[in-house]
């Protein structure tokens, strides 16, 4: 024993570069060993789809599909007229949840949206009006939209409505406030009521009309999303070029706007100042593509996921509009200011559709800069995107990454390779305060509960054995 503890120390390391870099900078003797978790399901349902005689071609037919769809910018309309809001109804991110499960940020969310809706004078009456069941919830992606963190929609707020040239389809989503305290962090003072209803009364107005008037050469959304992956974007938590191409397509139809001055003046200063702006446009971008394979019979591609702040939601081509979920878990990452682990609240918001469609934590790679905010090195940026080719049915040529020699973004989340791997897909994400009110409090990377796919390929399996 006391040879054992007089030698310099000899470390194994299984894991992400990170752990073991650090231990190299210190002058330890570090081994590295390529170590995976062990595959997970039961052998029977394993089995049941591996010999699923669908499954190859319904595969192919739910790739052909995400890989075709485009996206076309052809409007901004006030959510209560294209997402079939009643009065009394808001949409929130992730699977379905009631308010006395709603975690902290989700709650702020909805509370602040019943009162920018004039539905409640004080916060005390909007809590006790969501309380009561005054207020219904739904999920976003039962309305054919998406929203990042906490993803509320109100039906006054003005959607960025995209359409599908392929199928037809259409997809929405809010329009983006910028970073700190904002509503889909959970934040609701007179701060962002204010901001929500300049965005209401100028921004929203000002856009729409700006958009309608290039119907005849509508922005194609799609095609800056892949050009964003050569310019050091990501999609999810980087969008700086996409922001700037937002401002770059769209300020020569707003100035023409028929507006005061100041609004159009105040609009491209707003755009301007949002490095985040773009997200709220690759969103449901990403959703038209995975909504045309919303419905596969045999195909275990995973369409949706999603997670409200309490639970993580997937869904999948073969299994249409059923959730499966688990208990969100706490993304691990920087936090800004004085902020730490314990004021992050665990997972939140519909953008892991970024990951759905293959960009976001699976295109890391073609954004290095990206761990400078959410953490770890370049080195794992890469191994991150190799990773994900491991859990993913095809490369999607038309989003490409530049230091693979413009390989195509790992794209398609196989849940028969997660099962089989014991690799979970990678998210990179923002972090709410866990406490209603606070807002951002840092950003990270996360993975989805396993328990999410365990379902997903139970009930694939059950259904393949009802088929044959």
């Amino acid at each position: 024993m006391r040879d054992l503890l007089s030698a310099p120390p000899s470390i194994v390391a299984a894991g992400v570069d990170v752990f073991s870099d650090a231990l190299r900078a210190q002058g330890a003797d570090v081994h590295d060993v390529d170590w995976r978790p062990p595959g997970f399901g039961d052998p029977a349902d394993l089995a049941a789809l591996a010999l699923d005689a669908r499954r190859a071609a319904a595969n192919r037919t739910a790739v052909e599909r995400v890989m075709a769809a485009g996206s076309r910018l052809v409007d901004v309309r006030p959510a209560r007229e294209v997402l079939d809001l009643p009065d009394r109804i808001l949409l929130h991110a992730g699977p379905p949840i009631a308010w006395a499960d709603a975690s902290g940020p989700l709650r702020g969310a909805l509370i602040g949206a019943s009162l920018f809706e004039g539905w409640a004078a004080t916060v005390e009456e909007a809590e006790q009006l969501l309380a009561s069941g005054g207020i219904a919830l739904d999920p976003c992606h039962h309305h054919r939209a998406v929203g990042p963190m906490a993803g509320v929609t109100s039906p006054s707020m003005w959607v960025w409505c995209l359409e599908d040239p392929v199928s037809g389809g259409r997809a929405f989503c809010n329009l983006n406030e910028g970073l700190g305290k904002v509503l889909r962090m959970g934040a609701y003072s007179e701060e962002v009521l204010t901001r929500l209803a300049w965005m209401r009364d100028v921004l929203g107005p000002v856009l729409a009309e700006a958009v309608r008037s290039m119907t005849d050469d509508p922005w194609d959304v799609k095609a800056a999303l892949a050009q964003m992956l050569q310019m050091g974007d990501e999609g999810h938590n980087r969008n700086r070029a996409g922001s700037l191409m937002t401002l770059r397509e769209l300020s020569p139809a707003i100035v023409e706007v028929d507006a005061p001055a100041k609004d159009v003046a105040a609009v491209l200063r707003f755009i301007g100042g949002n490095e985040h702006f773009f997200l709220n446009l690759g969103m449901p971008t990403a959703k038209l593509a995975m909504d045309s394979a919303r419905a596969v019979p045999g195909s275990t591609m995973v369409t949706v996921m999603s997670r409200n702040g309490t639970e993580f939601g997937i869904q999948t081509a073969g299994t249409g509009d059923r959730w499966f979920t688990g208990p969100a878990n706490t993304p691990v990452g920087l936090f800004l200011g004085d902020y730490g682990p314990e004021d992050a609240n665990p997972d939140i918001g519909d953008s892991a559709i970024m990951e759905t469609y293959g960009v976001g934590g699976f295109t890391m790679a073609a954004a290095p800069a990206i761990v400078r905010f959410v953490g770890g090195t370049v080195p794992d940026a890469l191994a991150t995107t190799e990773r994900m080719y491991q859990l993913t049915l095809a490369e999607n040529p038309a989003m490409q990454v530049p230091i693979l020699g413009f390989r195509g973004a790992p794209t398609g989340i196989d849940v028969l390779a997660v099962a089989r791997t014991g690799w979970l897909p990678q998210i990179n994400t923002g972090m709410a305060g866990r406490v209603a009110g606070t807002g951002q409090v840092g950003a990270g990377l996360v993975q989805p509960p396993q328990q999410c796919f365990a379902q997903a390929l139970a009930a694939l399996a059950e259904e393949s054995r009802t088929a044959a």
